[in-house]
Protein backbone atom coordinates (compact mmCIF):
# COMPACT_ATOMS: atom_id res chain seq x y z
CA UNK A 1 0.00 0.00 0.00
CA UNK A 2 1.49 3.10 -1.11
CA UNK A 3 -0.11 6.36 0.13
CA UNK A 4 1.04 10.11 -0.70
CA UNK A 5 0.24 12.92 2.10
CA UNK A 6 -0.54 16.46 1.59
CA UNK A 7 0.54 18.66 4.00
CA UNK A 8 1.02 22.44 4.81
CA UNK A 9 4.40 22.42 6.21
CA UNK A 10 6.87 20.06 7.74
CA UNK A 11 9.04 19.66 10.63
CA UNK A 12 11.37 21.54 11.65
CA UNK A 13 8.47 24.57 10.92
CA UNK A 14 6.93 24.84 14.15
CA UNK A 15 3.13 23.46 14.59
CA UNK A 16 0.84 20.86 16.05
CA UNK A 17 -0.27 20.07 12.34
CA UNK A 18 3.13 19.26 11.33
CA UNK A 19 4.55 17.44 14.20
CA UNK A 20 1.13 15.19 13.86
CA UNK A 21 1.70 14.60 10.27
CA UNK A 22 5.32 13.97 10.40
CA UNK A 23 4.53 11.13 13.18
CA UNK A 24 1.90 9.71 11.45
CA UNK A 25 3.58 9.48 8.30
CA UNK A 26 6.85 7.57 10.29
CA UNK A 27 4.14 5.48 12.43
CA UNK A 28 3.09 3.79 9.15
CA UNK A 29 5.94 3.25 7.60
CA UNK A 30 6.76 1.17 10.52
CA UNK A 31 3.67 -0.66 9.89
CA UNK A 32 4.91 -1.79 6.17
CA UNK A 33 2.74 1.28 4.36
CA UNK A 34 4.94 2.84 1.88
CA UNK A 35 4.61 6.91 2.66
CA UNK A 36 5.46 9.73 1.16
CA UNK A 37 4.86 13.47 1.84
CA UNK A 38 4.45 16.43 -0.04
CA UNK A 39 4.21 19.85 1.56
CA UNK A 40 6.06 23.34 1.75
CA UNK A 41 9.13 24.46 2.68
CA UNK A 42 9.22 27.49 5.17
CA UNK A 43 8.19 30.67 3.76
CA UNK A 44 10.61 32.33 2.02
CA UNK A 45 12.38 29.54 0.62
CA UNK A 46 11.78 29.64 -2.86
CA UNK A 47 13.86 26.25 -3.54
CA UNK A 48 11.88 23.15 -3.46
CA UNK A 49 13.87 20.33 -2.35
CA UNK A 50 13.58 16.58 -0.97
CA UNK A 51 14.94 14.13 1.20
CA UNK A 52 14.19 11.18 3.48
CA UNK A 53 13.44 11.63 7.26
CA UNK A 54 13.54 7.98 8.31
CA UNK A 55 12.18 5.62 6.04
CA UNK A 56 9.75 8.43 4.58
CA UNK A 57 10.56 10.76 1.61
CA UNK A 58 9.65 14.35 2.06
CA UNK A 59 9.35 16.82 -1.04
CA UNK A 60 9.05 20.34 -0.18
CA UNK A 61 7.99 22.75 -2.80
CA UNK A 62 9.16 26.38 -2.59
CA UNK A 63 7.30 28.56 -0.89
CA UNK A 64 7.64 32.17 -1.74
CA UNK A 65 5.69 33.74 1.55
CA UNK A 66 1.86 33.08 3.11
CA UNK A 67 -1.17 35.42 2.53
CA UNK A 68 -3.79 35.12 4.94
CA UNK A 69 -1.69 32.12 5.92
CA UNK A 70 -1.92 30.06 2.48
CA UNK A 71 1.41 29.27 1.38
CA UNK A 72 2.25 31.06 -1.54
CA UNK A 73 3.89 28.15 -3.75
CA UNK A 74 3.73 27.99 -7.56
CA UNK A 75 5.90 24.84 -7.75
CA UNK A 76 3.36 22.73 -5.68
CA UNK A 77 0.92 21.63 -8.73
CA UNK A 78 4.10 20.45 -10.69
CA UNK A 79 5.05 18.38 -7.64
CA UNK A 80 2.18 17.14 -7.01
CA UNK A 81 1.75 15.65 -10.31
CA UNK A 82 4.95 14.61 -10.58
CA UNK A 83 4.82 12.29 -7.43
CA UNK A 84 1.63 11.12 -8.34
CA UNK A 85 3.57 9.46 -11.36
CA UNK A 86 6.60 8.77 -9.98
CA UNK A 87 5.92 7.31 -6.34
CA UNK A 88 2.35 5.95 -8.47
CA UNK A 89 0.21 6.30 -4.52
CA UNK A 90 -2.80 4.08 -3.90
CA UNK A 91 -4.52 6.52 -1.78
CA UNK A 92 -4.03 10.35 -1.06
CA UNK A 93 -3.81 11.86 2.62
CA UNK A 94 -4.76 15.32 2.87
CA UNK A 95 -4.09 17.54 5.98
CA UNK A 96 -6.52 20.65 5.79
CA UNK A 97 -6.83 23.82 6.07
CA UNK A 98 -4.19 23.57 3.24
CA UNK A 99 -5.15 25.49 0.14
CA UNK A 100 -2.34 23.56 -1.50
CA UNK A 101 -4.84 20.58 -1.48
CA UNK A 102 -7.38 21.73 -3.58
CA UNK A 103 -5.19 21.35 -6.40
CA UNK A 104 -5.91 17.99 -6.12
CA UNK A 105 -8.98 18.57 -7.15
CA UNK A 106 -7.94 20.11 -10.66
CA UNK A 107 -5.53 17.08 -11.20
CA UNK A 108 -6.96 14.49 -13.15
CA UNK A 109 -4.42 11.70 -11.75
CA UNK A 110 -4.99 13.01 -8.21
CA UNK A 111 -8.91 12.71 -9.02
CA UNK A 112 -8.52 9.04 -10.41
CA UNK A 113 -7.26 8.34 -6.61
CA UNK A 114 -9.36 8.08 -3.43
CA UNK A 115 -8.79 10.44 -0.79
CA UNK A 116 -8.48 10.74 3.22
CA UNK A 117 -9.05 14.28 3.91
CA UNK A 118 -7.68 14.82 7.33
CA UNK A 119 -9.28 17.63 8.86
CA UNK A 120 -7.22 18.86 11.47
CA UNK A 121 -9.05 22.17 12.17
CA UNK A 122 -11.74 24.88 10.85
CA UNK A 123 -10.79 28.09 9.09
CA UNK A 124 -10.52 30.11 12.34
CA UNK A 125 -13.57 32.64 11.88
CA UNK A 126 -14.31 33.26 15.34
CA UNK A 127 -10.15 35.42 14.79
CA UNK A 128 -11.58 38.89 14.36
CA UNK A 129 -10.01 38.87 11.19
CA UNK A 130 -12.05 40.94 8.71
CA UNK A 131 -10.38 39.65 5.45
CA UNK A 132 -10.11 36.04 6.56
CA UNK A 133 -13.38 36.15 6.80
CA UNK A 134 -14.26 37.65 3.49
CA UNK A 135 -11.23 35.15 1.74
CA UNK A 136 -13.55 31.90 3.61
CA UNK A 137 -15.96 33.09 0.82
CA UNK A 138 -14.11 31.81 -1.86
CA UNK A 139 -12.48 29.19 0.57
CA UNK A 140 -15.69 27.49 1.28
CA UNK A 141 -16.79 26.48 -1.93
CA UNK A 142 -13.14 24.40 -2.79
CA UNK A 143 -13.39 22.95 1.25
CA UNK A 144 -16.59 21.56 0.45
CA UNK A 145 -15.66 20.07 -3.10
CA UNK A 146 -12.78 18.73 -1.24
CA UNK A 147 -14.94 16.88 1.27
CA UNK A 148 -17.43 15.76 -0.86
CA UNK A 149 -14.40 14.31 -3.06
CA UNK A 150 -13.11 12.23 -0.45
CA UNK A 151 -13.96 8.94 0.49
CA UNK A 152 -13.53 9.52 4.14
CA UNK A 153 -13.39 12.08 6.82
CA UNK A 154 -10.80 12.07 9.78
CA UNK A 155 -11.58 14.37 12.76
CA UNK A 156 -9.35 14.34 15.99
CA UNK A 157 -12.49 14.70 18.20
CA UNK A 158 -16.43 14.07 18.41
CA UNK A 159 -16.77 17.76 20.06
CA UNK A 160 -15.14 19.58 17.26
CA UNK A 161 -17.36 17.42 14.48
CA UNK A 162 -20.20 18.20 16.56
CA UNK A 163 -19.19 21.92 16.75
CA UNK A 164 -18.37 22.10 13.02
CA UNK A 165 -20.37 24.33 10.40
CA UNK A 166 -18.15 23.23 7.87
CA UNK A 167 -18.33 19.40 8.23
CA UNK A 168 -22.09 19.43 9.19
CA UNK A 169 -22.69 17.50 5.52
CA UNK A 170 -20.45 15.13 5.53
CA UNK A 171 -20.97 13.32 9.43
CA UNK A 172 -21.92 10.25 7.60
CA UNK A 173 -18.22 9.98 6.13
CA UNK A 174 -16.48 11.22 9.48
CA UNK A 175 -14.77 8.58 11.54
CA UNK A 176 -12.95 10.20 14.67
CA UNK A 177 -9.25 9.12 15.26
CA UNK A 178 -7.58 11.66 18.20
CA UNK A 179 -3.92 12.66 17.62
CA UNK A 180 -1.62 10.19 19.12
CA UNK A 181 2.22 10.36 20.59
CA UNK A 182 4.99 8.27 20.91
CA UNK A 183 7.12 7.96 24.39
CA UNK A 184 10.16 10.14 24.46
CA UNK A 185 12.64 9.09 23.11
CA UNK A 186 15.86 7.83 24.73
CA UNK A 187 19.00 9.10 24.65
CA UNK A 188 18.48 12.97 24.89
CA UNK A 189 20.63 15.04 26.59
CA UNK A 190 20.36 16.05 30.27
CA UNK A 191 19.83 19.99 31.01
CA UNK A 192 21.81 20.41 33.93
CA UNK A 193 20.49 23.37 35.50
CA UNK A 194 16.90 24.18 36.23
CA UNK A 195 15.30 26.51 33.36
CA UNK A 196 12.99 28.55 35.21
CA UNK A 197 13.70 31.87 35.96
CA UNK A 198 12.78 31.75 40.03
CA UNK A 199 11.63 29.72 42.80
CA UNK A 200 8.37 28.00 43.59
CA UNK A 201 5.51 26.38 41.22
CA UNK A 202 6.97 25.65 37.98
CA UNK A 203 4.63 26.60 35.05
CA UNK A 204 5.23 25.01 31.53
CA UNK A 205 3.20 26.69 28.14
CA UNK A 206 4.11 25.52 24.81
CA UNK A 207 3.08 27.10 21.69
CA UNK A 208 3.01 29.61 18.74
CA UNK A 209 2.93 32.73 20.05
CA UNK A 210 -0.28 33.67 18.37
CA UNK A 211 -3.61 35.72 19.00
CA UNK A 212 -5.31 32.52 19.71
CA UNK A 213 -3.08 30.78 22.31
CA UNK A 214 -4.04 33.05 25.49
CA UNK A 215 -0.64 33.24 27.20
CA UNK A 216 -1.57 37.46 27.97
CA UNK A 217 -4.20 36.13 29.89
CA UNK A 218 -1.93 33.60 31.91
CA UNK A 219 0.71 36.24 32.41
CA UNK A 220 -2.38 37.86 34.26
CA UNK A 221 -3.29 35.01 36.04
CA UNK A 222 0.79 34.89 37.26
CA UNK A 223 0.43 38.59 38.19
CA UNK A 224 -1.39 37.09 41.22
CA UNK A 225 0.21 34.02 42.28
CA UNK A 226 3.65 35.39 43.34
CA UNK A 227 4.60 31.78 44.26
CA UNK A 228 4.25 30.68 40.89
CA UNK A 229 6.83 31.57 37.47
CA UNK A 230 6.79 30.49 33.82
CA UNK A 231 8.60 29.05 31.06
CA UNK A 232 6.88 30.29 27.54
CA UNK A 233 8.68 28.33 24.84
CA UNK A 234 7.72 29.19 21.43
CA UNK A 235 7.73 32.28 19.15
CA UNK A 236 5.10 34.34 17.38
CA UNK A 237 3.69 37.64 16.14
CA UNK A 238 2.48 38.48 20.20
CA UNK A 239 6.12 38.06 21.78
CA UNK A 240 6.91 41.88 21.39
CA UNK A 241 3.57 42.60 22.90
CA UNK A 242 3.70 39.57 25.68
CA UNK A 243 7.03 40.67 26.54
CA UNK A 244 5.99 44.22 27.13
CA UNK A 245 2.58 42.86 29.09
CA UNK A 246 5.09 40.98 31.37
CA UNK A 247 7.21 44.13 31.74
CA UNK A 248 3.78 46.35 33.32
CA UNK A 249 2.57 43.74 35.30
CA UNK A 250 5.85 43.87 36.99
CA UNK A 251 6.53 39.86 36.93
CA UNK A 252 9.25 40.31 34.66
CA UNK A 253 11.47 38.54 36.49
CA UNK A 254 9.37 35.44 36.85
CA UNK A 255 8.42 34.66 33.33
CA UNK A 256 11.53 33.50 30.79
CA UNK A 257 10.71 33.63 27.17
CA UNK A 258 12.35 30.82 25.24
CA UNK A 259 11.75 30.91 22.07
CA UNK A 260 11.92 28.32 19.49
CA UNK A 261 13.80 25.56 21.82
CA UNK A 262 15.28 21.94 20.75
CA UNK A 263 14.02 18.14 21.58
CA UNK A 264 16.62 18.02 24.37
CA UNK A 265 15.71 21.31 25.90
CA UNK A 266 11.87 20.34 25.61
CA UNK A 267 11.75 17.09 27.07
CA UNK A 268 13.79 18.83 30.04
CA UNK A 269 11.03 21.69 30.41
CA UNK A 270 8.64 18.81 30.70
CA UNK A 271 10.71 17.12 33.27
CA UNK A 272 10.85 20.03 35.41
CA UNK A 273 7.59 21.12 35.06
CA UNK A 274 5.02 21.08 37.80
CA UNK A 275 2.26 21.83 35.44
CA UNK A 276 1.22 22.89 32.17
CA UNK A 277 -1.04 25.46 30.71
CA UNK A 278 -2.93 25.77 28.01
CA UNK A 279 -4.74 28.68 27.62
CA UNK A 280 -6.21 29.30 24.58
CA UNK A 281 -9.32 31.15 23.92
CA UNK A 282 -10.29 30.19 20.68
CA UNK A 283 -11.48 26.91 18.55
CA UNK A 284 -8.72 27.58 16.30
CA UNK A 285 -6.87 25.27 19.58
CA UNK A 286 -8.71 22.03 18.14
CA UNK A 287 -7.38 19.63 20.20
CA UNK A 288 -3.66 20.61 22.03
CA UNK A 289 -1.07 18.04 21.05
CA UNK A 290 1.11 19.53 23.79
CA UNK A 291 -1.72 18.74 26.17
CA UNK A 292 -0.61 14.48 25.19
CA UNK A 293 3.33 15.65 25.95
CA UNK A 294 2.27 16.86 29.23
CA UNK A 295 0.07 13.55 30.29
CA UNK A 296 2.94 11.41 29.10
CA UNK A 297 5.50 13.41 30.95
CA UNK A 298 3.26 12.82 34.29
CA UNK A 299 1.90 16.63 34.27
CA UNK A 300 -1.02 17.91 35.74
CA UNK A 301 -2.83 20.36 32.90
CA UNK A 302 -5.12 23.41 32.90
CA UNK A 303 -6.77 24.69 30.13
CA UNK A 304 -9.20 26.30 28.56
CA UNK A 305 -12.79 24.80 28.53
CA UNK A 306 -13.33 26.02 25.22
CA UNK A 307 -17.04 25.01 23.79
CA UNK A 308 -16.95 23.08 20.45
CA UNK A 309 -12.81 22.56 20.82
CA UNK A 310 -11.15 18.85 21.48
CA UNK A 311 -9.70 20.09 24.66
CA UNK A 312 -12.44 19.36 27.03
CA UNK A 313 -12.32 15.59 25.27
CA UNK A 314 -8.36 15.74 26.00
CA UNK A 315 -8.57 17.03 29.41
CA UNK A 316 -10.79 15.37 31.93
CA UNK A 317 -11.53 18.27 34.43
CA UNK A 318 -10.86 17.15 38.07
CA UNK A 319 -9.20 13.98 36.49
CA UNK A 320 -6.43 14.83 34.50
CA UNK A 321 -6.16 18.85 35.45
CA UNK A 322 -8.31 21.58 35.45
CA UNK A 323 -10.51 23.34 32.96
CA UNK A 324 -11.30 26.77 33.32
CA UNK A 325 -13.37 29.23 31.55
CA UNK A 326 -11.60 31.18 27.94
CA UNK A 327 -9.93 34.72 28.94
CA UNK A 328 -10.77 34.23 32.45
CA UNK A 329 -7.67 35.47 34.16
CA UNK A 330 -9.04 35.14 37.95
CA UNK A 331 -10.27 31.51 37.17
CA UNK A 332 -6.95 30.86 35.99
CA UNK A 333 -5.15 32.17 38.96
CA UNK A 334 -7.28 29.83 41.14
CA UNK A 335 -6.11 27.37 39.65
CA UNK A 336 -2.79 28.10 39.91
CA UNK A 337 -3.22 28.41 43.59
CA UNK A 338 -4.52 25.33 44.29
CA UNK A 339 -1.49 23.69 42.01
CA UNK A 340 0.59 25.73 44.34
CA UNK A 341 -0.89 24.16 47.66
CA UNK A 342 -1.54 20.92 47.04
CA UNK A 343 1.71 18.61 45.71
CA UNK A 344 0.18 15.57 46.20
CA UNK A 345 -2.89 16.81 43.82
CA UNK A 346 -0.60 17.58 41.09
CA UNK A 347 0.99 13.91 41.38
CA UNK A 348 -2.24 11.96 41.58
CA UNK A 349 -3.88 13.85 38.30
CA UNK A 350 -0.40 14.01 36.70
CA UNK A 351 -0.33 10.28 37.38
CA UNK A 352 -4.15 9.94 35.86
CA UNK A 353 -2.92 11.59 32.57
CA UNK A 354 -0.52 9.31 32.02
CA UNK A 355 -2.65 6.14 31.85
CA UNK A 356 -4.93 8.44 29.82
CA UNK A 357 -2.45 8.86 27.19
CA UNK A 358 -1.62 4.99 27.50
CA UNK A 359 -5.16 4.15 26.75
CA UNK A 360 -6.37 6.43 24.40
CA UNK A 361 -3.46 8.95 23.00
CA UNK A 362 -0.35 6.57 21.85
CA UNK A 363 1.39 6.96 18.37
CA UNK A 364 0.58 3.62 17.67
CA UNK A 365 -2.90 3.40 18.46
CA UNK A 366 -3.31 6.13 16.21
CA UNK A 367 -1.48 5.20 13.51
CA UNK A 368 -3.51 1.87 13.60
CA UNK A 369 -6.68 3.31 13.48
CA UNK A 370 -5.50 4.96 10.00
CA UNK A 371 -4.27 2.09 8.42
CA UNK A 372 -7.29 0.25 8.75
CA UNK A 373 -9.35 3.42 7.45
CA UNK A 374 -6.92 2.90 4.49
CA UNK A 375 -7.23 -0.71 3.53
CA UNK A 376 -11.59 -0.20 3.95
CA UNK A 377 -11.28 2.74 1.61
CA UNK A 378 -8.85 0.98 -0.76
CA UNK A 379 -11.58 -2.29 -0.42
CA UNK A 380 -14.46 -0.02 -0.80
CA UNK A 381 -12.75 1.79 -4.15
CA UNK A 382 -11.48 -1.31 -5.87
CA UNK A 383 -14.92 -2.47 -6.94
CA UNK A 384 -15.45 1.34 -8.48
CA UNK A 385 -12.34 1.03 -10.47
CA UNK A 386 -12.89 -2.19 -11.99
CA UNK A 387 -16.44 -0.94 -13.05
CA UNK A 388 -14.65 1.93 -14.39
CA UNK A 389 -12.03 0.32 -16.26
CA UNK A 390 -14.20 -2.01 -18.14
CA UNK A 391 -16.33 0.90 -19.63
Amino acid sequence: MRVLHIGKFFPPHPGGIERSCADLAAALAERDVDVAVLAHAAPGTRRSSARFVERVRVTLAGCHGQLLYAPLSPAFPRLLAREIRDFKPDLLHLHVPNTSAFWALASPAARRLPWIVHWHSDIPLDSGHRLLRLAYRAYRPWEQALLRRARAVIATSQPYVDASAALAAWHDKVRVVPLGIAPVAAGLPAQASPLWPAGGLRVLAVGRLSYYKGFDVLLRALAAVPQAQLLLIGSGECETALRALARELGIGERVRFTGHVDDAVLAQAYAQADVLCLPSSERAEAFGLVLLEAMRARLPVIASDIRGSGVGYVVRDGESGRLVPPRDHVALATALREFAADGELRRQLGANGYRRWLEEFTLAASAERVAQMYREVLRASRPRATAASGT
